[in-house]
């Protein structure tokens, strides 16, 4: 009974995503239901911010721990442990028949709770999106990223210099085969604004009239892959009160290109590479930073220059095991009108040995080590081990 709602529940939001173009009799409708079930037992050497203790972000270490004086979530005794089941995920596809042609949906969540949900094991929304043709509208990863450059990891959020956003976006394909593909998309926009040392208590506000254009062409060969990304942004931002700075509201243009690819070695084996830069761009990194932070006068903002790269290398010794181990860091060039405790680079590095034992199952461990610096210099790092067991359905 329970998988026959989930059925209903799938061709429900297919025929929602698609409208009127599927036929009522279309008697050749593919439904896919797929996920894992993953638990995570995780043991910190040092403590991140509560609410991400679940993944290790750079970001998140806390640095300023003062004695007696305002604290970054996460301060306090060393040592801690968790277990977590948020990487559990599930998903449904379908693809129907239409007089326009295959109709394929996708709908897919976790629960990694985020936003105003960081912290708790509730439904996060990867994907959900329809696509018909060329055309692509909904929400699933940005054009600007390349998830076929995420390595083998088990820790959720992955390497924090690279480039990883799911967006809402629509999506026009003209080029894809199997050797290549080239797509350009406006996506939803959305930019961190920093008020740095603004006295302003109600501060900047992000405003964003204008979607986000992005484009990207991928190439497949034998060797491995490339890809070459590209971004343009128009990024606003306002003061309502006008208190404590020159200017209400303005913007400044954004934008950055990320190159990335992979490279076979020997069997199953690869290097995963990325390398991105841009001003503005902080919106679509793993883990990160800020978009639009006050220049030195406090007058007027400024797309603050970033960058993210990373390499990794996914090794499988035979069928049942494999490792990854790679290194990963993002460096942003503050403005001289941010605090002196605003993030200003951060390091990510792991190594794992993975074991399967049967068909749709994995275990194995990992060691973590991340560190965060501020643009005043001070340091924090967390170092942690990460248990999982994986069984996919």
């Amino acid at each position: 009974m329970i998988k026959q709602k989930i059925i209903i529940l799938a061709l429900m939001f297919s025929l929602f995503i698609g409208g009127m173009a599927i036929p009522v009799a279309a008697k050749a409708a593919d439904v896919q239901i797929y996920g894992f079930v993953q638990v995570d037992g995780i043991y910190d050497v040092n403590s991140v911010d509560p609410d991400w203790e679940s993944t290790l972000r750079p970001s998140k270490i806390p640095v300023n721990c003062p004695v007696g004086g305002t604290q970054d979530p996460g301060c306090g005794k060393d040592g801690h442990t968790l277990f977590s089941v948020r990487q559990t995920r599930f998903g449904v596809t379908g693809d129907f028949p239409t007089d326009a042609g295959e109709l394929h949906t996708k709908f897919e969540f976790d629960m990694f709770g985020v936003g105003v949900d960081a912290g708790q094991t509730t439904i996060r929304l990867r994907h959900a999106y329809g696509e018909i043709g060329p055309f692509l509208a909904g929400q699933t990863n940005s054009l600007f990223m390349d998830g076929d450059v995420f390595p083998n990891t088990i820790d959720y959020w992955g390497p924090g210099g690279m480039i990883f956003f799911r967006n809402i976006q629509f999506r026009y394909t003209p080029v894809r085969t199997d050797e290549r593909r080239f797509a350009v998309a406006l996506e939803s926009p959305g930019s961190a604004i920093d008020t740095g040392n603004v006295t302003n208590p109600d501060g900047w506000e992000a405003w964003n009239p204008y979607p986000d254009l992005t484009a990207q062409y991928h190439v497949n060969q034998p060797w491995g892959h490339a890809q070459v990304a590209g971004i343009f942004r128009w990024l606003g931002y306002q003061n309502p009160t006008n208190a404590g700075i020159t200017k209400s509201s303005g913007h400044v243009l954004g934008g950055g290109v990320n190159l990335s690819g992979s490279l076979k070695t020997v069997g199953r084996d690869q290097v995963l590479a990325q390398f991105a830069y841009g001003q503005g761009i902080a919106n679509y990194f793993n883990d990160c930073c800020t978009d639009v932070a006050p220049n030195s006068a406090l007058n007027d903002g400024r797309a603050v220059p970033l960058i993210g790269w990373l390499l990794y290398y996914d090794h499988y010794w035979n069928e049942k095991w494999s490792s990854s181990v790679g290194y990963s860091a993002q460096n942003q060039d503050n403005t001289g009108g941010q605090a002196s405790d605003a993030f200003k680079d951060g390091a990510y590095a792991s190594g794992n040995l993975l074991f399967y034992p049967a068909k749709n199952i994995m275990t194995g461990a990992e060691v973590l080590w991340g560190q965060r610096e501020n643009k005043n210099g001070n340091k924090g790092d967390d170092t942690r081990v990460q248990f999982s067991a994986k069984y996919n359905f």
